[in-house]
């Protein structure tokens, strides 16, 4: 099928920015932003055939260079919270930018993957486009020349496939995610507390002051924590307990029980009966039902507020790059960072 292209603005030097959208035999439709190889449209049917837009974002590249919720976007190359934003790598102290207090979160707010322009390959055989991006020794404090895609793949079962590859010419931390915030009830249809979510994850890393994890592996039994049947996001998430008031609500990362191919979560919106399953490879995902989401006004004059997009984040645990017992995304010189995340659309 036609790969549509469309400009979608200008950077600040006046280069063009195009936007791509997939389609698929269902009318499912998915737009991909050569800046920030960002996520701005994914038009999904409901239970009735109905198309609607599932993703917050914006209707052109412009809120995009601000986009402090980081709507839609690649980040890279590191996902989530490093504590004292610096690791260790082989006896050598890797020092990034503390952009969130002392830690640094999501690497680079103004400089990180998702305020890059990256180079697009549309494939209309696979109906995927590939967005490139090569990231220079030393930005943002990581070392090594770091060769980055990241390929949009639609398929006729109503998948969006997320596939990662990087490699590096020297040892480095490479840990990538997408953050698409989702309604499925249509990105202006408002709280998404009545959504149902399931996490396939028997344990979570509990989290100290400023979101960092303690390092203990918990068990989800007994808490608000235990998603692994399908629970309604506005039960419990104002519960007063110390790990929901650390973070305004769900924003933790949950210790996937069997990544590598079968469901690790799933999402339902009962009203339209559009139903979101996610799969990964990776070993972890971070659960935030988009606590500190602004007053903002998104797409066709959406009004965006708290909590009315979630996402769901796969990735190595927050902080992996410190703590021991935690699996450390380090890749070698030439060693293949190679990851699959795939959202697919269904009813219930």
């Amino acid at each position: 099928m036609e790969i549509e292209k469309k400009l979608f603005g200008h950077t600040g030097d006046n280069k063009d920015i195009s936007a791509y959208t997939l389609v698929n035999a269902n009318g499912m439709k998915a737009t991909i932003s050569e800046f920030g190889a960002n996520i701005v449209s994914l038009i999904v049917p409901d239970r009735n055939g109905e198309l609607k837009d599932v993703v917050l974002g914006y209707d052109s590249a412009d809120p995009y260079f601000v986009n402090n919720e980081f709507f839609g976007a690649t980040i890279g190359r590191s996902a989530n919270r490093i504590a004292g934003a610096r690791f260790d790598l082989d006896g050598t102290t890797v020092l990034l930018k503390a952009n969130e207090n002392d830690n640094n979160l999501h690497t680079d707010k103004e400089n990180g993957f998702h305020k890059k322009l990256w180079t697009a390959a549309p494939d209309e055989g696979r109906n995927s486009v590939t967005m490139s991006y090569t990231s220079p020794d030393g930005e943002n404090g990581f070392p090594g020349k770091l060769d980055m895609k990241v390929t949009f793949t639609l398929t006729d079962d109503n998948e969006l496939v997320l596939h990662y590859e990087g490699v590096s010419d020297k040892k480095t931390l490479i840990n990538c995610t997408n953050h698409s915030y989702f309604n499925l009830g249509g990105h202006d249809s408002g709280l998404i507390t009545d959504h149902y979510i399931q996490i396939v994850a028997s344990h979570y890393t509990p989290v100290r002051s400023g979101s960092i994890p303690t390092g203990e592996i918990a068990s989800v039994s007994g808490t608000p924590f235990d998603l692994r049947e399908m629970t309604r996001v506005g039960d419990h998430i104002d519960d007063g307990i110390e790990q929901l008031e650390l973070t305004g609500g769900y924003d933790h990362n949950f210790v996937l029980d069997a990544p590598g191919g079968d469901l690790i979560a799933a999402v339902e919106d009962r009203k339209s009966g559009r139903r979101m399953e996610v799969y990964t490879d990776l070993p972890g995902v971070q659960f935030y039902a988009g606590n500190f989401i602004g007053e903002l006004t998104g797409k066709s004059g959406a009004h965006y507020t708290k909590r009315c997009g979630l996402c769901l984040e796969t990735q190595y645990f927050p902080n992996s790059a410190n703590q021991e017992g935690f699996r450390r995304p380090i890749y070698s010189a030439g060693e293949k960072y190679d990851t699959t995340t795939t959202y697919k659309f269904t009813t219930c």
